[in-house]
């Protein structure tokens, strides 16, 4: 019975710990880092942590002490010691070492000087609720995107955060710590990515109805494929101009808030549309990108992704929604 017993405890114990042990892995991981800053987080909670438990293990021994091995009143001076050992100087000492750790390791957190070095500034605009993305190089070129980032591995990468409207929060948890994006103000954030890989984005603050459903990928590259993926996006993608897609596009006046490069779509108030095919997803990280799923936003997005400010076409036919997809996700 007693060995049974045991085993209870044995695996409900692992019960409780595989949320905990589940958590510390993933595309979305704070504690499983694939770049520099990441790393530093990383040790700071496990330092803070371990600080915590070695904390709560004495705390535990002396109520255990208290409780059951020592059942002797002890004196007033004695009680006296244990308040200033225990209750003032323990604590100081603790406290203000993990605080001196966690100042000594805040430059490795927001690395600012070594951003002035690097190679690849990339602006991002937070809007209700997707993200708008322009790469500068430092020739001057510039490229825009929407709800996707891409970064070289091995290379420093500086951030430049808006806002167009209301805070949000700019949050890659497997490379590094957050920025709030503040309406008004640019704030700045560096990344260096150590390991290739598809990482998950979100934003991190309480922007409205479509909170949580404001992410999008991060895809870090090697160098050369990155240098690659950026060349192609100067060029605007092929576009059929026969496509019937198109013209369903242009006919809805789509072009009015979207954008396509090589096309006469000059709009800026939602996402920019150029090469929106190659995007891994749609509605900023809300579904794969595929042509069912693009047919299936531009029916319907409210449903898809509530208090989205792109008006619905319920009035398309199922073929011209399809043409629609089809064209876009031709756009490579």
């Amino acid at each position: 019975m007693g060995a049974l017993w045991v085993r209870r405890r044995a695996v409900a114990l692992c019960l409780c710990l595989c949320p905990v042990v589940v958590s510390c892995a993933g595309v979305q991981s704070a504690l499983d880092p694939a770049g520099e800053e990441a790393e530093s987080v990383a040790t700071l909670f496990w330092v803070m942590t371990a600080a915590g438990l070695v904390i709560w293990a004495f705390v535990v021994v002396v109520a255990q002490y208290a409780a059951r091995w020592k059942r002797k009143t002890i004196s007033e001076t004695a009680a006296g010691q244990v308040i200033l050992w225990g209750g003032a100087v323990f604590p100081i000492v603790v406290l203000t070492a993990l605080l001196g750790y966690a100042l000594w390791l805040m430059p490795f957190l927001r690395p600012f000087a070594q951003a002035e070095a690097a190679s690849t500034r990339i602006e991002v605009v937070g809007h209700q609720f997707w993200w708008h993305v322009v790469y500068h190089r430092p020739d001057g070129s510039a490229v825009s995107s929407a709800n996707e980032i891409r970064l070289p591995v091995g290379e420093r990468v500086e951030f430049s955060l808006k806002s167009a409207n209301m805070i949000h929060s700019f949050w890659i948890p497997a490379l590094g710590g957050k920025m709030d994006l503040i309406p008004g103000r640019t704030n700045r954030l560096s990344l260096l990515a150590k390991r290739p890989g598809t990482y998950r984005g979100q934003c991190a603050e309480f922007c409205g109805t479509s909170h949580a459903l404001m992410a999008f990928p991060a895809v870090a590259m090697e160098p050369a494929d990155f240098e690659a993926w950026l060349d192609k996006r100067r060029v605007p993608a092929t576009s059929d101009a026969e496509h019937a897609g198109r013209g369903v596009f242009f006919r809805e006046k789509c072009g009015d808030c979207h954008k396509i490069a090589g096309t006469e779509a000059k709009g800026t108030a939602g996402p920019d549309l150029s090469h929106v095919g190659s995007r891994l997803t749609l509605g900023a990280g809300r579904m794969e990108n595929s042509e069912t799923n693009m047919a299936r936003f531009i029916a319907d997005p409210v449903s898809i992704k509530p208090g989205s400010h792109m008006p619905g076409y319920p009035g398309l036919s199922e073929d011209e929604l399809s043409d629609v997809a089809n064209w876009l996700k031709g756009l490579r």
